[in-house]
């Protein structure tokens, strides 16, 4: 919250300085809206798509990491060939795609621990844009625009609307621990 000139308190408008560069903007009241209708979307795709692989039982990655960045051109193809050839980390992956995208989406949808959610969202989301890897028509492409989306619900602290964010933030534990306020919102 800032103060205008008038003296008046504007809860609408936010500003941020990075490098010396400072932006401010005010939000329309509808925003709050849209940051939820952003952090419900993601969470439901993240939810579903992991419900999806969970149940299914046979995810694999394997053939993914191991076929994806050799035929596209992809700066991280070593990275992705190491992936697919490295069987405890293939494992690993196997595991974390489909319980991290449930639990993902499960926090995003009830707003708990929603920036540590959106974070690891746009972590994937960054892999995912980099196996995908296709710049015929530019660099921004749907993964790419879902990791923005993560990181605005993160930065818009999008759990504190209608989430449990909002309610664990007043928790005495969070009041003396500061630092878990980055985890939340």
């Amino acid at each position: 919250m800032t103060q205008t000139t008038a003296g008046t308190t504007d809860a609408n408008v936010f500003e941020s300085r990075l490098g010396g560069v400072t932006v401010r903007g005010q939000a329309h009241s509808l925003s709050a809206w849209f940051v939820l209708a952003l952090r419900l979307m993601m969470g439901y795709a993240f939810l579903s798509s992991g419900v999806d692989k969970v149940l299914s039982g046979s995810f694999s990655a394997g053939g993914y990491l191991a076929n994806v960045a050799s035929t596209n051109g992809n700066p991280l193809e070593g990275m992705f060939a190491w992936m697919a050839n490295t069987p405890w980390f293939l494992d690993f992956v196997n595991v974390a795609v489909p319980w991290g995208e449930t639990l993902i989406g499960l926090a995003l949808l009830l707003g708990v621990v929603t920036r540590f959610a959106a974070f690891w969202g746009a972590f994937m989301m960054l892999l995912f844009y980099f196996g995908n890897w296709s710049v015929g028509h530019g660099y921004v492409n749907g993964d790419f625009a879902y990791m923005l989306t993560f990181l605005a619900v993160a930065a818009f602290g999008a759990g504190r609307i209608l989430g449990v964010d909002a309610w664990l933030e007043e928790a005495e534990f969070v009041r003396r621990n500061g630092w878990l306020r980055y985890l939340l919102g």
